[in-house]
């Protein structure tokens, strides 16, 4: 079997396909959503595992709002439950967490957790867990030029540069590889400002069927690949 010697440092993950998994077993769609929540435990441990510093779990866009109401209250309960659940668990386990979005716009109980696990975390060194919740890119991105308008800065400081030091985390480098899961080749408005030289990996599995031989496969398939970023 192929060895890995090569890691990403940053790996952004579209975790997509929790509703077909509950459909394909007749199931209401919150049974994806629960089973989806043992897959981000799975790939959380699989990262730390493979050295991966930064991984970005793509938990709840600003397109989410569309789903029904029912659904939505569920995935922000849940993930309150969650959070307040395995806090204390990533915390023992080195592993810093964060957060990336409008999280101004959540629930005040998800806030509550959200503010007390970054707190909880912010001095550890391990992995970086972040989850973007209530984001998308270009939201994202219209969010730093606003800062860099309330900052004074003149049109022609505005550059490449400037801006991602007004992004989210600009101290996290841009992902090296982004994997989607369902079978699904579209980014949906995901780190659209740091992806422009990132890998892909496409696969049809599922979301919560997505298990440490599924990150594996990713991780094989990244280190073949030959990075150009625009030279020969």
């Amino acid at each position: 079997m192929e060895k890995l010697k090569i890691v990403p440092c940053h790996i952004g993950i579209i975790m997509d396909g929790n509703g077909r998994w509950a459909e394909k077993r007749n199931l209401p769609r919150i049974f994806g959503h629960k089973e989806g929540i043992e897959a981000v435990r799975r790939t959380v441990k699989a990262a730390n595992k493979y050295n991966i510093k930064y991984l970005t779990l793509y938990s709840f866009s600003t397109e989410n709002w569309k789903r029904p109401k029912e659904e939505i209250e569920f995935l922000f309960s849940l993930m309150e439950k969650k959070l307040r659940e395995e806090g204390e668990n990533l915390h023992k386990n080195n592993v810093r967490v964060r957060f990336i979005g409008r999280i101004q716009e959540l629930p005040p109980n998800l806030i509550e957790i959200i503010d007390y696990v970054e707190i909880l975390t912010k001095r550890n060194t391990g992995l970086n867990l972040i989850f973007a919740i209530n984001y998308g890119g270009r939201t994202e991105i219209i969010d730093g030029i606003k800062e860099i308008i309330k900052s004074g800065h003149s049109e022609k400081e505005i550059n490449e540069e400037l801006l991602s030091k007004f992004l989210y985390l600009p101290d996290v480098p841009d992902p090296d590889l982004i994997i989607r899961t369902s079978g699904e080749k579209r980014i949906s408005n995901f780190l659209l400002w740091q992806s422009a030289y990132s890998e892909f990996y496409f696969t049809k599995v599922l979301w919560p069927d997505f298990d440490e031989k599924e990150f594996l496969k990713a991780l094989l398939d990244y280190q073949r690949r030959k990075r150009k970023f625009g030279a020969i």
